[in-house]
């Protein structure tokens, strides 16, 4: 049995017992799109098929840091860090090519804690589509840095002038493909092999600067493949002495790194929601409200494309990353990209999330937010033609401009608490500020430079 046949419980136990294995490793996503998991043994792995297994629910009450947050409900102190209830997705079983025979198993949280896991929040939205008839298909595609140095080195010396993959600007160079094509190459089989494929992958303009699409698929799967993808890509980097890094602006000089996501309609029955051959850019009447809906809750949502402090780096006029809710047909430069083709291949590209954002939130809240424009009809602003950096948006197009300002706006979101209710709104809200407040306990180099004397 392959592992891509895998359905059911049964046919987990059967995979696992048919290659004898003593232990299979599994994982649960946090909030910040983080894989957390362990390696259990077979026996233990088999029964919890049926009625799954506890988690220490510390996973979604801490920070990228493991510092514990001080301003959550659902997980803290007051709550003792319990088990949360894990669910074994037998149909998200996948091969590691880089443990021999090894299997990989996803998780998602249950009970009280589903309301604030990432996965079923995706779940949640795709669940709201079904029930207005409609299947999302979606892929991601990401903005990386990969460098020619292992961790160990780069902690030593501070992140500072690393050792790129390539140097000077060489968006799209064969040169540069061809000579690290070993791991590019290494790269594509592991991707294949663990059914994330990549659909193409070159280099972008600046040191050590790739970019990956993935391959699309439905919604659910494809927030899967990318999550993975994110964590694994590293591994092998890693383990090949290399490192990667999905942090959306790294260096002042350069652009950022985005996390751009597709999203297209079909009805249940197959048929392309997106696409009318009589419509300009072929957008449909349902594309366009669904674009409406993104645009007018995109301030809202901001929180989920922009998770870090470091996100509002990126986000900055002329570099590639959209600074306001616009819009418009085949434009790069805005942050709602209808993208015009056939009936198969006419979407949506969702620009402002970058690539240091959780696919799971950035898909489920542009989902809410479009299917939303649909359920009420929601005319978007008139399509920018031109260069959308040069545009003086109106307010409600701005987006906020801080990771503080966006949990604000998330908080205060009547859509949001709709579509994911309150638990998920006030804990993921809690979960930036509390991020915000630890970056203002920072010294940086630039106050020290600035203020040190002449202040």
């Amino acid at each position: 049995m392959k592992p891509s046949d895998v359905r059911t419980a049964d046919d987990a136990r059967a995979i696992v017992k048919e290659r004898g294995l003593r232990q299979v490793k599994v994982g649960v996503f946090d909030v910040d799109g983080v894989l957390n998991g362990k390696y259990m043994a077979a026996e233990k792995f088999i029964s919890s098929l049926d009625d799954g297994f506890g988690f220490c629910d510390v996973v979604l009450g801490w920070d990228v840091n493991d510092q514990l947050y001080d301003n959550t409900t659902v997980t803290g102190w007051h709550r003792g860090y319990g088990d949360a209830p894990v669910r074994i997705l037998p149909e998200s079983c996948r091969e590691l090519p880089l443990e021999d025979n090894m299997l990989f198993f996803l998780g998602e949280f249950g009970g009280r804690h589903e309301a604030i896991c990432p996965r079923a929040m995706l779940r949640r939205a795709l669940g709201k589509a079904r029930s207005m008839g409609f299947e999302v298909l979606a892929a991601c595609e990401y903005e990386f840095l990969a460098l020619d140095e292992d961790d160990a080195a780069l902690r030593a010396k501070g992140y500072r002038q690393m050792k790129s993959m390539g140097s000077g600007n060489a968006g799209y160079s064969v040169i540069r493909n061809s000579v690290n094509s070993e791991f590019y190459r290494g790269l594509l089989d592991l991707c294949s092999a663990m059914d994330m494929p990549i659909e193409g992958i070159h280099e972008e303009t600046g040191p050590g600067a790739l970019e990956a699409a993935l391959v699309v698929d439905k919604a659910l799967v494809s927030a899967d493949k990318a999550a993975l993808f994110k964590t694994f890509s590293k591994i092998f980097a890693q383990r090949t002495g290399r490192h990667l890094s999905f942090m959306a602006k790294w260096d002042p000089a350069a652009a950022g790194q985005g996390g751009h996501t597709h999203l297209s309609l079909k009805t249940l029955e197959g048929a392309p929601v997106f696409h009318d051959a009589s419509k300009p850019g072929h957008v449909s009447d349902a594309m366009r409200h669904f674009i409406g809906g993104m645009q007018k809750y995109l301030p809202e949502m901001t929180a989920f494309a922009a998770p870090t402090i470091n996100s509002y780096r990126r986000l900055i006029p002329g570099y590639w990353a959209p600074t306001a809710a616009t819009w418009g047909v085949d434009n790069r430069t805005v942050a709602l990209r209808a993208i015009p083709g056939s009936a198969k291949s006419q979407r949506v590209e969702y620009r402002v999330p970058g690539a240091d954002a959780n696919p799971y939130l950035v898909m489920a809240s542009a989902l809410a937010s479009g299917l939303k424009g649909i359920e009420d009809g929601i005319e978007p602003d008139p399509a920018v033609t031109g260069n959308a950096y040069l545009e003086e948006a109106p307010a409600h197009q701005q987006l906020p401009r801080t990771l503080w300002e966006a949990a604000q706006a998330l908080r205060g979101s009547a859509m949001a608490r709709e579509m994911f209710g309150d638990d998920f709104v006030d804990h993921y809200a809690a979960t930036r500020e509390w991020e915000e407040r630890e970056f203002r306990k920072h010294v940086s180099d630039w106050e020290l430079n600035r203020y040190f004397e002449i202040i």
